[in-house]
């Protein structure tokens, strides 16, 4: 990649020239991209402060006519045309200093900082209504459409946005009441097909321009699941939502944002940056964007506001869980003991939920039958990837491996003796079911044998009768690249909302405990404080509390920008949490509980909406769920008879975990915006 040199003297002329500004000053900064070093797609949106004859050039080249005096007096303009690599924009005054800034272009089709992209890599354009695309890039030109919405409370497609149909509605803007026409693009960028939808203010929009059905923030939507990649993805988290557009939001979102298209948070958060930038580039700048979405989309959120601060400015997780990696530990147990429990008769069923640590054994079923797949080479392969692509251990070695660990082999790195990703996975040591034995809920005997047949998994994913044990650097890459969820990075200055609706007593797999895992894991890095930046909503199943988590994130978000005291990101952060955002709940008749909510607490919200465990904290593990593979102590055999004593030794012969010491590999986050 050639470094282009440049010096940069644009000239923009705003009427005579102040007499004051013949030593003026002038400062310069990329507002469409987080850092000047990630612009990507040959352009950037710059924002240029100063008073009087101001010129702007990249190169020898004059880019002055466009930019725009904004209502703040700034000028904004956006500057394209930019190389690969390194260029310099420089602005300055007539017998001022001048100020510049140092810009890195990248490929509109990616990498920036996610590292090598796979291949192959297959294209689905043509599910959004693009045009076929090649392979690996799956370049598609974007395409642009209109919707309305209907009395009947729809959308519905609109083929000329100046004809109003009979039955469209309208909605208000900031006081404004303007028609419900939802301008919609589609397009590609860094290999995935991103949708960004914004009320149509019947002009094209520009990114110096006020636009009057836009109230000047963005909600970045994702979808969840896990998966391996290899392809481009069919879905999105998302834009047509009333919710965001009645109100003026705009809405962006992507395929690679969709954790069941990939499950690599660097990826989707390389994806999101980019989208974001050809949005502000379109739109200009929002005043702040909100992260959305439930489950896998909560992962993306937590994980790209720790790991890559500044794409996302607050966040709304549902149904969440921390991150894949640690999640990915009970989904396999959970393969494990629905096996054991289906072939060994005479457990009750509070017994397997005791073992399992769930509130309801389904829960850990439905793991099992939605999720453990994924952790397998072959069960659960996109359709999307050809037959003839995939992994066999006989006839197609070097396949594609259709595990989630896959998604993260950048991160992890690959073994080179057996060709898969390096595993974290591991579970030597474990006791399954110790808190049921202490407690009295199954036999010394029951506890024996679950432990001496519950097994574990090949490198290939497949139950066998050992243990799994995980690849040392796999543990210390988790750690560092924060694929385990620290919570030490960007999310000490995030606002958190995390939103869930009760789902423990149904079998489902997006159990309440979880909130509190993320919660315990920002308390231990910043003592009592750290339950002070997520605010933890619960409501019954079936209703929908969203609008009030949008309109709170909102307010907490624009008190943040408006706050000029003293104090760092998370001081601004905490002090300005809307008084009304507390802790709390819904009751099934709709009253608001606000009270402080506990794991397993006794208040009003803990009570009517408990919360249970999974298979590691069932079997002595702590609240914060990040211990991959445990430190070991002796067996403790009081209680057993000798020959439970002779089995348990040939169980653990090195001994059972530790959970009073950190993981095994346990590391600190490397820091945030790591580049691989």
């Amino acid at each position: 990649m050639r470094k282009l040199l440049a010096v940069v003297v644009l000239s923009l002329f705003v009427g005579p020239a102040p007499a004051h500004a013949s030593n003026g000053r002038v400062d310069i900064d990329v507002v469409s991209s987080p850092k000047p070093t990630l612009v990507t797609g040959g352009s950037a949106l710059v924002r240029v402060t100063g008073t009087g004859q101001v010129t702007v050039r990249v190169g020898w080249r004059d880019v002055t006519k466009a930019f725009k005096i904004q209502a703040d007096g700034s000028r904004l303009g956006l500057v394209d045309g930019l190389p690969l690599g390194s260029s310099v924009i420089t602005a300055s005054v007539r017998r001022g200093s001048p100020a510049a800034v140092r810009v890195v272009n990248h490929p509109v089709t990616g990498p920036v900082f996610s590292g090598p992209q796979q291949v192959p890599f297959f294209c689905e354009t043509t599910a959004f209504g693009l045009a076929p695309a090649t392979p690996p890039n799956c370049a598609a030109p974007p395409v642009v459409s209109y919707q309305y919405r209907t009395t009947r409370g729809t959308f519905a497609a609109l083929p000329d946005p100046a004809l109003t149909p009979p039955d469209a509605t309208v909605t208000t803007v900031n006081g404004r009441t303007v028609p419900y026409v939802v301008r919609i693009e589609r397009g590609t960028v860094d290999r995935a097909v991103y949708e960004i939808a914004a009320l149509y203010d019947g002009q094209a929009p520009s990114p110096t321009r006020t636009h009057d059905a836009w109230n000047k923030r963005l909600v970045y939507t994702f979808g969840g699941g896990c998966n391996v990649g290899y392809h481009q993805g069919a879905t999105t988290g998302g834009v047509l939502n009333d919710l965001f557009l009645s109100q003026g939001y705009a809405v962006a979102t992507s395929s690679l944002n969709v954790l069941d298209n990939n499950c690599s948070y660097v990826i989707s958060a390389e994806v999101a940056m980019m989208v974001k930038e050809h949005f502000v580039e379109t739109y200009g700048p929002p005043a702040h964007t909100i992260g959305w979405g439930g489950s896998g989309g909560a992962i993306q959120q937590y994980d790209i506001a720790d790991n890559y601060p500044g794409i996302l400015d607050g966040i709304v997780p549902q149904i969440s869980f921390p991150d894949a990696v640690t999640t990915g530990g009970t989904v396999g147990d959970c393969r494990l003991l629905n096996r054991y429990f289906t072939a060994t008769p005479g457990y009750t069923d509070d017994q397997r939920k005791a073992v399992s640590g769930y509130g309801a054994w389904g829960s850990c079923v439905n793991w099992d039958l939605a999720f453990a797949s994924r952790g397998n080479a072959t069960e659960a392969c996109p359709p999307a990837i050809p037959v003839q692509y995939l992994y066999n251990p006989t006839t197609n070695p070097g396949g594609i491996k259709c595990t989630t660990a896959e998604q993260l082999v950048t991160q992890l790195g690959r073994d080179p003796a057996t060709g898969f990703a390096r595993g974290y996975n591991d579970n030597v040591g474990v006791q399954y079911g110790l808190d049921a034995l202490k407690a009295g809920r199954i036999t010394a005997e029951q506890f024996v044998d679950i432990n001496e047949k519950v097994g574990g998994y090949d490198v290939a994913g497949n139950v066998v009768a050992a243990r799994t044990a995980a690849d040392p650097l796999a543990l210390t890459r988790s750690y560092r690249s924060g694929l385990v969820l620290a919570g030490t990075g960007g999310l000490a200055a995030t606002p958190v909302i995390d939103l869930r609706a009760y789902t423990d007593a149904v079998n489902d797999i997006h159990t309440r405990f979880w909130s509190f895992t993320v919660r315990q894991r920002l308390v231990d890095a910043y003592g009592p404080s750290g339950a002070a930046g997520q605010a933890m909503l619960v409501t019954p199943l079936g209703t929908d509390r969203s609008g009030y988590a949008l309109a709170s994130m909102d307010a907490w978000l624009t008190a943040i920008a408006a706050d000029r005291r003293h104090g760092d990101g998370r001081a601004k952060m905490l002090r300005n949490r809307p008084a009304d955002l507390r802790d709390g709940c819904w009751t099934a008749a709709g009253e608001r509980v606000a009270e402080p909510l506990r794991w397993k607490g006794t208040g009003t919200c803990d009570t009517l909406y408990p919360s249970f465990a999974d298979t590691r904290i069932a079997a002595g593990a702590p609240l914060r769920n990040d211990v991959l593979k445990c430190q070991l102590k002796p067996l403790d055999l009081t209680g057993f008879t000798t020959e439970q004593k002779a089995r348990l030794r040939a169980v653990f012969p090195t001994g059972v975990c530790d959970y009073s010491r950190p993981g095994v590999g346990h590391r600190g986050l490397a820091g945030v915006w790591q580049s691989y």
